[in-house]
């Protein structure tokens, strides 16, 4: 057959493959959905949501959505956004029996760890050993790390402190600052021993290649990029098995990141075991890896090595990146809010510091913060206003009725999710001041106000270390503005996403109290 043959035949096959494989479902598969307001495309195609994704803007793009079409909106051909304080309950509550959706699958690497499993056995059987090295009593212990790598965080804040600039403050990019800390104190929890990146000033951390010697590679920055490919893949599942071979080097890259991101927690964990196997690890510190290595399965054998470096790694994202993009966040927004209304935030926030927190301290102590209620304010307005979990986690509709929300009705199989920042910033909700720090709001929250705040998700499903996060926060907020005073050096906190919403600079001018 002659080219012109071949080209004649492959213009008929294609366009009647893409009608196939995306028209025919519009009219067949999803014509349940087909009534729902939403972007053109997403009536046939995923590819709206997962070019959000690629660059970085998925919560914006369905939050605009949302402000164009209302609260519940098509945003991908079997998915549904339900921007509501009820919808919460109905995607994410305990007994509804939603699975996670197969977008999880594209954060798998080597076997599912707690955050990414979606057998709901085998979630329960993970959340219950994670659960034991998140007890009270077990969070008690982890302020001794937490403490050691804040006053090493402090010494480097204070060196650059003492160089000031024209008007006594020196001139800092919090954003790398706070990722180094959180690296660090997650290195010291889950691993036994920080990465070192405070210490050393730079994003750096040890990986193993397969087959290869230690390598270093960029932590945060593999993490980051690691979120932004299986983010979106996690939408393209059919690009998944060819990804490394697509042109575009987004892909290729963020497959190294996700190689080597799981380096790190071999690395770690390696490195780790070998130190304890030859007594050099004391035998009265607890942190997670510790509880993990302790725990066994219902036939009493331990946990194997795949899983323990899966569950590792799992508690390395979790740690790391949420709260390094969240405290820095909500220092950003506090001293907004004081440029904002000057006066009414942060010398009420110091004076609280200084009255709880003893004279000559370095750190502050959980004990001195854990109860100050003008600082916990602060902090949840700003994970109200930042959203560091922004997006809607998908949900599947696993009951064979299907599920009723309002006048819609979900059949099996629906994807479903409630996307956080939407909810976070709804004038209806929070009141016309939606968009401005206000820490007082909290003082007096409606029952609406209180289902709809999520910043560590909702239901079964929600951030089993959520208590440890608060606690870190505490610490680093406190901590920060009882020894410094600082002054804002830009406008707007520009953010970028991968499966979190991260702050990409936040510069501010500081100096010692």
């Amino acid at each position: 057959m002659e080219l012109a043959h071949y080209l004649i035949l492959l213009s008929i096959l294609l366009p009647a493959w893409a009608i196939t494989y995306w028209v025919v479902p519009y009219f067949t598969t999803y014509k349940h959905l087909k009534h729902l307001p939403g972007p053109f495309v997403c009536k046939f195609s995923n590819i709206w949501l997962a070019l959000g994704a690629r660059r970085g803007k998925k919560y914006a793009w369905v939050d605009d959505a949302h402000r164009q079409y209302g609260k519940v909106v098509r945003v991908g051909f079997n998915h549904v956004s339900i921007a509501t304080p009820d919808g919460l309950h109905t995607v994410y509550a305990h007994g509804n029996g939603f699975l996670k959706d197969h977008f999880y699958e594209a954060f798998v690497s080597g076997v599912p760890g707690v955050f990414n499993v979606r057998h709901r056995g085998e979630h329960t059987r993970k959340r219950k050993i994670i659960a034991h090295a998140f007890s009270p009593g077990a969070v008690h212990d982890f302020e001794t790390h937490m403490s050691a790598n804040l006053r090493r965080w402090v010494e480097q804040l204070d060196r650059i402190a003492a160089f000031p600039a024209a008007g006594g403050y020196s001139r800092i990019n919090m954003m790398p600052w706070c990722t180094y800390l959180a690296f660090d104190i997650i290195g010291d929890l889950a691993f036994g021993a920080p990465f070192g990146m405070v210490q050393r000033g730079r994003d750096e951390c040890e990986s193993t290649r397969p087959g290869g010697p230690i390598a270093y590679v960029p932590g945060a920055q593999t993490l980051n990029r690691r979120g932004e490919v299986s983010s979106t893949l996690g939408l393209l599942p059919a690009l998944r098995p060819y990804a490394k071979w697509l042109p575009d080097p987004f892909f290729s890259k963020g497959l190294q990141s996700v190689a080597d991101l799981h380096g790190i927690a071999v690395a770690a964990v390696d490195k780790r075991l070998a130190a304890g196997e030859k007594g050099q690890v004391g035998g009265g510190r607890h942190d997670i890896l510790e509880m993990l290595c302790r725990s066994k399965d219902s036939d009493g054998q331990p946990m194997p090595r795949d899983e323990l470096i899966s569950e590792a790694l799992t508690q390395l994202i979790a740690g790391s990146d949420t709260v390094s993009n969240t405290s820095c966040a909500v220092i950003y927004w506090i001293l907004h809010g004081e440029r904002q209304s000057p006066g009414s935030v942060v010398p009420r926030l110091q004076a609280e510091l200084d009255a709880a927190i003893p004279a000559g301290s370095t750190i502050a102590s959980h004990a001195d913060v854990k109860n100050l209620r003008f600082l916990r304010q602060c902090i949840d307005e700003g994970m109200r206003l930042h959203s560091t979990s922004a997006i809607g986690l998908p949900r599947i509709v696993t009951a064979p009725q299907g599920v009723s929300y309002e006048k819609e009705h979900f059949p099996e199989g629906t994807v479903l999710s409630v996307p956080s920042f939407t909810i976070h910033h709804d004038a209806d909700v929070w009141g016309s001041d939606v968009e401005e720090f206000n820490a007082d709001r909290w003082l007096n929250l409606s029952q609406q106000q209180k289902v709809c705040f999520n910043p560590f998700s909702y239901g079964p499903r929600a951030c089993v270390g959520q208590n440890v996060a608060i606690m870190e926060l505490a610490l680093i907020v406190g901590t920060a503005f009882h020894r410094y005073d600082f002054t804002l050096y830009q406008d707007k906190l520009e953010s970028h996403e991968g499966f979190s919403k991260k702050p990409e600079e936040c510069w501010m001018g500081i100096k010692r109290r």
